[in-house]
């Protein structure tokens, strides 16, 4: 006997059905009880908003510079 199975279609139209087979969701569903999720702090938020801004407005300096900078203060 076949097995039938209607989707809706606001599914499909909003790209939100995902097939996978049975093992690998299993799978899937192991790993996600080993893997805790980071929930940052209020002032981890606060700190990575200012960090953006910053960082929009130019007020960064490029890894190899901050290398430079931090290689010269050792030097002296």
């Amino acid at each position: 006997m076949e097995k039938v199975v209607t989707i809706p279609k606001e599914l499909l139209k909003k790209g939100e059905l995902v097939i996978v087979p049975r093992s690998e969701y299993e799978e899937f569903l192991r790993w996600q009880k080993l893997v805790k999720i980071y929930k940052p702090t209020t002032a981890e938020k606060k700190s990575l908003r200012e960090a953006r801004k910053d960082f929009a407005r130019g007020n960064c300096i490029a890894l190899e510079e901050l290398k430079n900078e931090l290689g010269s203060r050792r030097s002296s």
